[in-house]
Formats: structure tokens, C-alpha cells, sequence
């Protein structure tokens, strides 16, 4: 067999030999619309790639990205890697320290910032060692000191690009941790790595289609926008892109008006815009979205349930982390499954899934021996595959989260049934343990949200004198509605045993989110902490 490298350079050379007549479409910060197609993206990369060049960086420095999803931002996916640098896509929803560590231990020595976003990078940028900052322009100019994005594009010569020679095991890109438990700390991706994971994304139920036309919810700052802009661009799909606009009004008219397909987010982005939808049922026509792909954290079947029987919109719940680029598992059903009853369906398509090719799984507990497959035992889940970390970037205290025998350590407490579909009951940190027993807070929060009157539920551990912990649920309401905690309680009791259910719920305005969508239970077990402590229902 040949020794073919597998790069970037593969996926950009597919896509101008074969995908010119494509769009990329993006919605700017105004709200205009920008369309251009596959046959004006690729020049734009390579001329990002020759000046990138010109500044005088070399193989392996590092390029930070500060952009919302936004084909300018698609142009660095590409040029940046492609010049043999390494693409550093950076959350602008992290706190001004965490981005000033970011950006000092990657040693990035350009960033790529949209205007919108720099009174973010005025925050931190006393603190950082950048030598180059470039400015996407919307209108103003580039403020003095920097470069305008427009006018780097102009300085270079697409002519001038040559694909170098690179060695499918560098680094293309990295991302880093949100860093809830402690500093963020980076994951670096490999060319192969990369091309390796577009593939499985292009096959099996999460598969993009070369008809598709994908809307990425999830960031590109957020691992890769979870691989879509590499794996559309590969497969030639149409790419729609929001911008800073993730509201439920404006992405329903870009799903209208721009025909999409496929899309993809986290829960909290879809909960806002199911409620959106049983709103104002009849405002947006929707047909033509075949699939809505959600992961970041654990998606409440109500959830999957309301759009499916409600608005006739399939939910497809996947897992992933920053660690493992991100797809390992999705919850498709298995052929025979399709035939089984409603419940038992919705069920499985509720479970996090079992594991796309090349990835393993398998879960451990305590005493480090592996748990059976039989749906009940619970465990830490570990994996591996050719897409997932070895070791962190420059994180040698973290050694601890590679097993000896090659796996990565998630943290994620799962059951995985005898069929290999894993369901995740909780973070390691979060899990509630009681009276010696585990009390998983994921079930008791998205059973929470299936009520009619619940927007939103994070359930904690709390303090107590007897029993260890106890469980604490804070509570959102939808607009309008109420409940008592009694009347919440009797919700819940029909599914889980007395001893699990809550002793205590808050009602509160909001639950505060990490960078990343997910709920910040830090907070919350800060703000909670000195909870009362009833005895738990016998």
C-alpha cells in the first residue's frame, strides 16, 4: 500500500478540485450576510498561509484565534496548519486570567481577533507576549498597532503557496480545557488526528452529507466547532455559519432562510430554542433539518422527546470531549431497536451511545478492575482510539488521566448495557454519594427538566452531619410557571428511590455556565453550601 500522509492538505485540495461551485455562508455581527463559495475560500487560505510567512513565523509556532464562526475564521482552520503553524482557537467566555495563561503557555505569537471581540482582548492583553495582533474589520479600522485582516489577505500572493512537507504526526491545532477543576490545560491535535476523525464523522448516524447543509451552533473555539468545519469542507457540504448570533429567533431564521439541514449544539442552545418552538409553533418552517446533533454534557430526554413529537425534529445525542478531538460515542439505534416501543427507544436515543469505529471503551471502578457491561455497575469511563490524547501540552502533573495501558481517563462516572450503549450518571466530582450509596445528579436534573413548568436543573451535593451528602436541586422556571418543591418531588418519586430524591430545591433566576454551555456546580456548591439539612425520605 502507498504511504499517503494524512493532513489538512488532503481535505483542502479535495474541496478546490472538487467543491468550487460550494457555498460558505456567514451571518456578521450586524446581521448582513456573507456569501462566498469553496473557490474563493481556498485562495484566501493559501494567501493566509503565505503571509503568516512573511511575518516571519516558522513550522510549529503558534496562531491564536479570538473569532466567532465566521468564514474568515474557516480561512484559518486551513491556512494556519498549512503554513505548518498550529492553529489555537481561544474561548472568548473565559475569565481574563484563564485567556492571559492561554495564550502565555501556548507561546502564541499572532492572534486573529474579530473587532467585536476586542474590548474581551483588552482585557488581558497587558498580561501577554503576542507579537502580531490582526483584526478582523467590520467597518472601523483596524485600530493603530495592529493589522487588518483584509489588508494581511492583500499582502500575499496565493501564487506564492506551496504545500509543505509535513509529517501527518505534527501538531495542526489545539484547544484547551474550560479549566472548572483547575487551570485549562492543552490538548494538541495532530494533522492525522484530525483527518482521521473527519472521516468518522462522515460516516454512520452523525455522517454529513455532501448535500447537506451544516449550521455549527457549537463554537470554533469549542474543539474545532466539534470537527464540522474540517469534515464539511472534506465532504463538500454547505457551511452556514452564525456568527455571534446564537439566540433562538435568529437561528431559526437562518435555518429557515438558508434551507439548513444538519446542525449541531450543545443542550442548553437547544432547550432555548424547543421552548422557541412550542411558543410559536407555526412561525418557522423546519422540514428540511434532518438531524440536530447535541453533546457538551448529558441532554434531558424530555428534551429529545418534545422535539421529536412535537415539531417532528430528530435529536441525536453524542459524547465527546476537548480530549478526544471530540466524537466517541453516539446514540443511534441499532437496527433491531428501530422496531422496539416508544419508551424503550427513547431511552436508548437518551443515553450518550456506544462507540463510533476506531474508538474503545471501557469503564473501571475504584479498585481499577473493569465494570461489567450490564447496565447497572457503574465505573469511570476510559477510552481510546487514534483521535484521542495521550498526555497533555506541557502538563506533566496530569499524567495521572493516561492509564499505563494506554487509555485516556474521562472522569465520567457511565454504565455501559450489554449492547455497549454508555450513559453517562455523572462527573466524577459531581456524583452524590449518600449514606454510602451513589446518587447521580444527571438523572435527577434532566428527569427535573421534564417537567412542564422546569427551563432549567442542576442538582449538588450538599453537607450532612448523618448521611455524608445529601442532594440539593436548584430549580429555573419557565416563564409564567411555577411549582412547589413538594409538587417536584412527587414528579420525581415515580422514578427513582426515596432516598434519592432531593431534600431541598432553590428557586433561582438563573444557573450559572461554565465557557462551554454547561452548568457551573462550582457556583453553586459555593452559594449552597451551609444548605439545611433534612433527614432524607426513608
Amino acid at each position: 500500500m502507498m504511504e499517503y500522509p494524512l493532513t489538512l492538505a488532503f481535505i483542502l485540495r479535495r474541496a478546490e478540485t472538487l467543491f468550487g461551485h460550494k457555498a460558505i455562508i456567514t451571518r456578521r455581527p450586524d446581521k448582513t450576510i456573507h456569501r462566498y463559495t469553496y473557490a474563493d475560500f481556498v485562495p484566501r487560505a493559501k494567501k493566509l498561509a503565505v503571509a503568516l510567512r512573511q511575518l516571519g513565523l516558522r513550522r510549529g509556532d503558534r496562531v491564536a484565534t479570538l473569532c466567532w464562526n465566521q468564514y474568515e475564521h474557516v480561512e484559518a482552520y486551513f491556512g494556519v496548519p498549512l503554513a505548518g503553524m498550529v492553529l489555537h482557537t481561544i474561548n472568548p467566555r473565559l475569565h481574563p486570567s484563564d485567556l492571559a495563561y492561554i495564550v502565555n503557555d501556548a507561546e502564541d505569537r499572532v492572534l486573529i481577533v474579530d473587532d467585536s471581540l476586542l474590548p474581551v482582548l483588552e482585557k488581558f492583553r497587558a498580561d501577554v507576549r503576542i507579537e502580531h495582533i490582526v483584526v478582523i474589520e467590520h467597518g472601523a479600522k483596524a485600530p493603530a498597532g495592529t493589522i487588518g485582516f483584509e489588508a494581511l489577505q492583500a499582502s500575499a500572493d496565493a501564487n506564492a503557496f506551496a504545500y509543505p512537507e509535513l509529517d501527518e504526526r505534527e501538531a495542526a491545532a489545539m484547544c484547551y480545557t474550560s479549566g472548572t477543576t483547575g487551570r485549562p490545560k492543552g490538548v494538541v491535535y495532530s494533522h492525522r488526528a484530525l483527518v482521521l476523525h473527519s472521516l468518522g464523522q462522515a460516516s454512520g448516524a452523525v455522517g454529513v452529507l455532501e448535500s447537506d447543509v451544516v449550521l455549527p451552533v457549537v463554537p470554533m473555539f469549542h474543539v474545532n466547532a466539534w470537527g464540522l468545519p474540517f469534515t464539511c469542507t472534506m465532504i463538500g457540504a454547505t457551511q452556514v455559519h452564525p456568527g455571534p448570533h446564537l439566540d433562538a429567533e435568529s437561528l431559526c431564521e437562518l435555518f429557515v432562510g438558508e434551507h439548513v439541514t444538519y446542525t449541531a449544539g450543545v443542550p442548553t442552545i437547544w432547550l432555548g430554542l424547543l421552548r422557541r418552538l412550542d411558543e410559536r409553533p407555526k412561525d418557522y418552517d423546519l422540514s428540511r433539518l434532518r438531524l440536530l446533533v447535541v453533546g457538551g454534557s448529558a441532554a434531558p430526554k424530555s428534551m429529545i422527546r418534545g422535539f421529536e413529537e412535537r415539531h417532528g425534529l430528530r435529536v441525536l445525542h453524542a459524547w465527546g470531549m476537548t480530549e478526544t478531538t471530540p466524537l466517541g460515542v453516539v446514540s443511534s439505534l441499532m437496527s433491531d431497536l428501530e422496531d422496539a416501543d416508544v419508551e424503550t427507544r427513547f431511552g436508548y436515543r437518551a443515553k450518550q451511545g456506544y462507540p463510533v469505529p476506531l474508538i474503545e471503551i471501557r469503564a473501571r471502578n475504584d479498585a481499577g478492575d473493569e465494570v461489567g457491561w450490564d447496565g447497572k455497575s457503574m465505573g469511570e469511563l476510559e477510552v481510546r482510539g487514534p483521535w484521542v490524547a495521550r498526555a497533555y501540552y506541557k502538563s506533566p502533573e496530569s499524567a495521572d488521566r493516561f492509564t499505563t495501558d494506554g487509555w485516556f481517563r474521562t472522569g465520567d462516572i457511565v454504565t455501559i448495557d450489554p449492547r455497549g450503549y454508555v450513559e453517562i450518571q455523572d462527573r466524577s466530582k459531581d456524583l452524590i454519594k449518600s449514606g454510602g450509596e451513589w446518587i447521580s445528579s444527571v438523572a435527577l436534573e434532566n428527569a427535573l427538566m421534564g417537567h412542564p413548568a422546569v427551563a432549567e436543573a442542576a442538582v449538588i451535593a450538599v453537607p450532612h452531619a448523618r448521611w455524608q451528602e445529601r442532594p440539593l436541586a436548584c430549580v429555573v422556571f419557565k416563564p409564567g410557571c411555577t411549582a412547589t418543591a413538594d409538587e417536584l418531588r412527587a414528579f420525581l418519586a415515580p422514578s427513582f428511590a426515596k432516598w434519592w430524591l432531593p431534600d431541598a430545591f432553590e428557586f433561582v433566576t438563573e444557573i450559572p455556565k461554565t465557557a462551554a454551555g454547561k452548568f457551573r456546580k462550582t457556583a453553586l456548591r459555593e452559594r449552597f453550601a451551609t444548605a439545611r439539612e433534612p433527614s432524607p425520605a426513608s
